[in-house]
């Protein structure tokens, strides 16, 4: 059976009340509708009984132990470690000593006595000339 809807739905907006109430007509119909056209294809049920089982028996003996599995395969090496963080400045050096005084230097060599001068020449003897002596100051 099919459905065929080849109109259009109008909703009536005169009634006064709740405006919700007109909204539940449209689903309420479709699904009164979909009951009554599945309960037209009701089958008998059919029921699915199991055949009986009876009581088990005793258990059998215990297995023998299985073979040791083999050895499992080395797993990947890992990845390198991060770089450390840097390592923090050394503090300074304490100042070195002072160094000790130096020794003296040795006296120097005494020079070579210089060469006598040459023998001056006579004196002229005087001509005109007259020097006067001024007489001292008196006393008071």
């Amino acid at each position: 059976m099919s459905l065929v809807y080849s109109g259009q739905a109008t909703l009536s907006t005169h009634h006064s009340g709740n405006p919700m109430k007109n909204t539940f007509i449209l689903p309420v119909a479709l699904i009164a509708l979909a009951t009554l056209t599945l309960s037209a294809c009701d089958r008998p049920t059919v029921v699915n009984n199991p055949p009986a089982v009876g009581v088990p028996g005793p258990a059998g003996a215990t297995g023998a132990t299985g073979s040791t599995g083999s050895t499992g395969s080395t797993g990947s090496t890992g990845s390198t470690g991060s770089t450390g963080s840097t390592g923090s400045t050394g503090m300074t050096g304490s100042t070195g000593s002072t160094g000790g005084t130096g020794s003296t230097g040795a006296t120097g060599a005494t020079g070579d006595t210089g060469s006598t001068g040459s023998q001056g020449q006579r004196g002229a003897t005087g001509g005109d000339t007259v020097i006067i002596v001024p007489n001292p100051p008196a006393s008071r």
